[in-house]
């Protein structure tokens, strides 16, 4: 062997052995068991919305983000781990919280995801812990009025890696889709003129409409959208601690209690009461 070959060999071999362990490192972070570790650190990592009005939303203020998903995570932390349980944030968007939640940089996705049979491929769902339905929401005095009146002079604003384009195409199929990375996206697109409508669960609709006068839901829902917490598939005993937990919330008080706090009145003579258990 050339004194240049194994030169490069010296090199290359410890640079592989690098890359190697550094492969096998992140996959024993998204394979240990959580229900284990959080055990012997109490610290919960959830994925959340920064961008969800009333769900997850940043306060530029405080730079700490609030909303219905983070005080219901906080409980269950509270529930899990006691009042020495730990919850961290992270922000994730409808197309990175999969990948984040597999890549074992959070444990558990609470950021107003629809539970369906697809995701149920790739993620393990907790029971139901808000009941949710796609609406649309306009300027007030639009055309539309219901979902049926989207034609295809109309332009629908959705947001990427959701559940929302699917149901629109189904239900308004002449109308054309304009999608956008998040929901702060998609509204200012609205406001623009560059949609008619946007659309999304009536929960986060309603959270933009409560802060804007000029907008407001119309048609009621067209679909069915119930909210879960996501959980990587094999983390069974976690699952069920998360289960155990929202169980419990709904029976001492604590999840009405944050119900009510974010969803105080019947905002649109429909909101929904939550998850039932």
């Amino acid at each position: 062997m050339s004194r240049i070959k194994k030169l490069v060999s010296f090199l290359f071999l410890p640079m592989l052995l690098v890359i190697v362990l550094s492969g096998c490192k992140g996959e024993s972070v998204a394979n240990k068991n959580i229900a284990k570790r959080i055990k012997e650190e109490p610290v919960i990592t959830w994925g959340v919305k920064y961008d969800t009005r009333l769900f997850g939303m940043m306060d530029i203020k405080t730079r700490k983000v609030e909303g219905f998903d983070i005080d219901i995570a906080k409980a269950i932390t509270k529930e899990i781990l006691g009042k020495d349980g730990k919850a961290e944030f992270v922000e994730v968007t409808s197309k990175t919280r999969i990948p984040l939640l597999k890549n074992g940089n959070i444990d558990a996705i609470i950021a107003t995801m629809t539970i369906t049979e697809d995701r149920k491929k790739e993620v393990d769902f907790s029971d139901i812990y808000f009941d949710a339905g796609q609406s649309l929401l306009v300027k007030k005095g639009s055309h539309i009025k219901d979902i049926k009146d989207l034609t295809s002079a109309d332009t629908v604003l959705a947001v990427k890696g959701s559940t929302s384009t699917i149901n629109i195409r189904k239900h308004a199929p002449n109308a054309k889709i304009l999608e956008l990375e998040n929901y702060a996206e998609a509204f200012t697109a609205l406001q623009s003129g560059q949609g008619q409508a946007m659309t999304t669960d009536n929960a986060i609709l309603l959270g933009m409409a409560s802060e804007n006068d000029h907008y407001e839901l119309t048609g009621g829902t067209f679909t069915n959208e119930p909210y879960g917490i996501a959980i990587n598939k094999g983390q069974d005993d976690f699952l069920k601690e998360v289960n155990t937990a929202l169980h419990k919330m709904h029976e001492n008080g604590t999840y009405n209690k944050i119900f009510e706090k974010w969803f105080p009145k019947d905002a649109d003579g429909r909101a929904k009461k939550g998850a039932q258990f």
